[in-house]
């Protein structure tokens, strides 16, 4: 299981990166977000408010831990 502390902290820090996306197994929207730069910043917005708000799971369907 992923930890979703661990997914929004990457997400914040280094979300623009997609480091978060690789975190959560999803390698084809890491490299998309790494080169779009987190989508100008949008989608590095909409994904911490994902994370934060659980609606995101990893790679697996697997919802994110505590």
């Amino acid at each position: 299981m992923k930890s979703k502390t661990a997914a929004l902290i990457l997400s914040i820090l280094v979300g623009t990166l997609g480091v978060d996306r690789f975190y959560l197994g999803y390698t084809g929207l890491g490299i998309l977000k790494l080169i779009t730069a987190g989508g100008l910043g949008v989608w590095w917005i909409i994904d911490i408010i994902l994370i934060a708000t659980g609606k995101v799971t990893d790679k697996n369907g697997n919802a994110l831990e505590g």
